[in-house]
């Protein structure tokens, strides 16, 4: 059985291995004491100093699934990364660059979705007591900060919500229930007399723009957004945005 630390330290190390750094990074776990004050990330008296204010540029992204969890990352000099965009920068972000090395440390979670990438003001997730951190150094110098935080399934932002048990009792009998998964690109409305003068090679407009998130529903209910993929030559959907009940209603 793999425990949380061991897994901790398995996705921050599949990270490190990615990361498009000049020099391979080793993570060290970070102890002291963490604290918001005013709402900013600050360090406790049993701290050396070194922990990152600059928080509020931290790349985040969020893992849904058989193991749910945050994951931010902070780097000392976030400039580095441009050099590894290449040319186009403006096409590029920060973020962007990397995503495959927070993708790799997502692997260690399982089966499930790592949600878009964005830089956000993670200061809430550092401080938080809950959360992993390890400093990625050289040996010499600390040149970057990753912070995890594993949650249960149904939670949002660390806030738990209450889940119904699906082991046993009433909701136990519909386990097994087929229900159809659908995922639409677009909608259009024709005549009939259109539809009749269809022929092969004909182009039909949908009310969507390209690369707009494709809408996946459950039993024609609207229950999340994604983005369309192919997995071993085969068509899929990888989910980017899970709809609270009234954003589906």
């Amino acid at each position: 059985m793999i425990t949380t630390d061991l897994m901790h330290a398995q996705a921050v190390g599949a990270l490190v291995q990615s990361l498009p750094t000049p020099v391979r990074l080793r993570p060290v776990a970070y102890v002291g004491e963490r604290m918001l004050i005013d709402g900013r990330l600050a360090t406790g008296p049993d701290t050396d100093g070194t922990f990152p204010e600059q928080v509020g540029q931290a790349i985040v992204a969020r893992f849904v699934g058989s193991t749910s969890a945050d994951l931010a990352l902070v780097l000392a000099d976030p400039n580095s990364l441009d050099a590894a965009a290449g040319p186009q920068t403006s096409l590029v972000s920060r973020a962007d660059v990397v995503r495959p090395a927070l993708e790799s440390a997502a692997t260690v979670f399982g089966v499930g979705v790592l949600g878009d990438s964005t830089i956000e003001d993670a200061a809430a997730l550092f401080a938080d007591a809950e959360t992993t951190v390890y400093e990625l150094t050289d040996g010499i110098t600390v040149s970057g900060w990753f912070a995890l935080r594993m949650r249960a399934n149904g939670s949002s932002n660390g806030v738990s919500r209450p889940s119904a048990d699906l082991s046993g009792g009433k909701i136990g009998r519909i386990n097994n229930v087929e229900m159809t998964m659908t995922v639409e690109i677009g909608r259009t409305k024709m005549a009939v007399r259109d539809v009749l003068s269809l022929e092969p090679g004909a182009v039909i407009e949908l009310d969507r723009s390209a690369g707009a998130p494709a809408d996946v529903l459950l039993n024609g209910r609207l229950i999340a957004h994604g983005e369309i993929v192919v997995v071993d030559q085969d068509y899929a959907v990888r989910i980017t945005r899970i709809l609270d009940i009234h954003e589906g209603a």
